[in-house]
């Protein structure tokens, strides 16, 4: 094992993606000379050459129907967005040909393609540069959205990624760059669709993704400090959804929280909650607790900022007033 972070985990995994297979190749906007915003193709260009690491010109929606063409003519290409907000700019590229190619064609065409994009708040670049639109994007049929919240499950679901012939929208919560965490040093997957205990317990289950998972671990530290036993589920994938992980948690534990670090109203959170309500209702003992963020833009000052994305003393304070405990 060895502890990496976050970022040198994405970057392990492209790299051993272009080492690997001649057809995957990189594009976005600043990825070769300037190394990506947030420096995950740091030193890419240099080995790999300006054919396979391709800098763009500003526009979103031109460089992913480039990525979309590629993967139909046979390539995988991995297109980073320099922010999830950017990805509106290229929604009909997004959902309306990614996402559909393969339906329309009966199954004779693949889209092989890998998005990547920096998304949520939390590091201070303004309303406009700091909004998390894979929730939306993970209720279209024929996108595979993924949500890691570890180097572990950065490398795995890379991997995985990289290698499934369905556009896969790789989201990574731009908080989460710096996290270390330990990582096999030997080759290994982690599955497209499946869900992961990160803690087990007995007296609630905590829901959540990427960067919420994080402050459910954290908010299951503070608790067992008080004689509450938390189980902490990460989804990882956002579609498909595995809620029966989720499920066979709640049915042992009787209470559910979901967290959703978006905007809290008609989000990703709300659907959770709804399924969770509707499957587990004879294992209940109250209302599934919901925490979300504010339904605000997100403001640039710090202190205001962190006024909108869920804390840990929230959900906390939620469990609190929803079961007394």
């Amino acid at each position: 094992m060895t502890e990496i972070t976050f970022r040198q985990a994405l970057q392990r995994g492209l790299r051993e993606a272009l080492d690997a297979d001649s057809d995957v190749f990189l594009m976005g906007e600043d990825i070769g000379k300037y190394d990506g915003a947030y420096a995950v193709t740091q030193g890419l260009l240099a080995k790999y050459g300006p054919n396979r690491i391709r800098d763009t010109p500003i526009s979103e929606a031109a460089f992913v129907g480039a990525g979309v063409g590629a993967a139909v003519a046979g390539l995988r290409p991995v297109v980073e967005l320099m922010s999830m907000s950017f990805s509106l700019v290229a929604s009909d590229q997004i959902i309306n040909m990614a996402a559909k190619i393969r339906y329309m064609s009966g199954g004779q065409v693949k889209v092989p393609m890998v998005l990547r994009a920096p998304t949520g708040g939390g590091v201070q670049l303004g309303a406009t540069h700091s909004q998390s639109f894979e929730n939306w994007f993970a209720s279209v049929p024929g996108l595979k959205v993924v949500t890691p919240s570890s180097p572990y499950d950065a490398l795995g679901l890379l991997r995985s990624s990289i290698e499934d012939d369905n556009p896969v929208m790789f989201a990574e919560n731009a908080l989460l760059y710096g996290m270390r965490g330990e990582v096999p040093d030997d080759e290994f997957r982690v599955p497209i669709g499946k869900s992961d205990v990160k803690r087990a317990g007995t007296d609630i289950t905590l829901v959540g993704w990427a960067h919420g998972v994080v402050t459910l671990l954290d908010a299951a530290d503070k608790l067992a400090e008080t004689g509450v036993s938390a189980e902490v589920v990460d989804l990882r994938t956002l579609r498909p959804l595995d809620m029966d992980t989720v499920i066979e948690s709640v049915e042992k534990t009787g209470r559910a929280l979901v967290l959703d670090e978006n905007w809290r109203t008609a989000g990703l959170g709300a659907e959770i909650a709804a399924e969770i309500g509707y499957r587990n209702s004879d294992y209940l003992d109250g209302p599934v607790a919901r925490v979300g963020g504010a339904d605000a833009p997100a403001p640039y000052t710090r202190p205001l900022e962190q006024l909108g994305i869920p804390q840990t003393q929230w959900v906390i304070d939620e469990i609190e007033k929803t079961y007394g405990l």
